[in-house]
């Protein structure tokens, strides 16, 4: 079993900058890929980033040259540092943890951008 807590979301105006964290508990003795997903009301879930056990990367393409995924492997944390966020980047960012077979889900933590 895997416990995700985000931290790290926020209000922050256009251009600006948020660093989110997302640290994994529970009893594992690895995590296979971490990543980042978005939703805002009335649409479905939407990836935006995702970085393998080996610190391979993945990013779509809206979030792409803004945003950069990393990982702590021995803390099982990992973090996305957002810059020159957009108002279309307002969202509730939710971070995911896969263990094959099982994928786990945090909470989710609120990220606003407006002036």
């Amino acid at each position: 079993q895997v416990q995700l807590m985000e931290s790290g979301g926020g209000l922050v105006q256009p251009g600006g900058s948020l660093r989110l964290s997302c640290a994994a508990s529970g009893r594992f003795f690895s995590i296979d890929a971490m990543g980042w997903y978005r939703q805002v009301p009335g649409k479905q879930r939407e990836f935006v980033a995702v970085i393998s056990s080996g610190g391979s990367t993945n990013y779509a393409d809206s979030v792409k040259d803004r945003f950069t995924i990393s990982r702590d492997s021995a803390k099982n944390t990992v973090y996305l540092q957002m810059n020159s966020l957009k108002p279309e980047d307002t969202a509730v960012y939710y971070c995911n943890a896969v263990k094959v077979p099982r994928s786990y889900w945090g909470q989710g933590t609120q990220v606003t951008v407006s002036s």
